[in-house]
């Protein structure tokens, strides 16, 4: 329909997005600030090395609440259409 913007789909948590990001499905990946780092870390040198745009989110529960969830989320991915 015109005029109608398509929502991006997105899918949560740390494994999924390792998922998108290593079948290049992630258009962007978005990381909470105050996740472990040991999880996050990981993500963000392999967003680096496939060139993929991280964004930094304040909180867990931030994140998870922008996506929908009822729960906090660590790591998240935009997924092409």
């Amino acid at each position: 329909m015109i005029g109608r913007e398509k929502k991006p789909a997105y899918v949560a948590g740390i494994k999924q997005t390792r998922k998108a990001i290593l079948n290049q499905s992630a258009v962007q990946v978005l990381l909470a600030d105050n996740a472990d780092p040991a999880l996050t870390e990981p993500l963000s040198q392999l967003c680096q090395q496939r060139q993929i745009p991280v964004r930094w989110v304040s909180t867990m529960q931030v994140l998870g609440r922008a996506l929908g969830l009822a729960v906090g989320a660590a790591a998240a991915a935009e997924l092409r259409d």
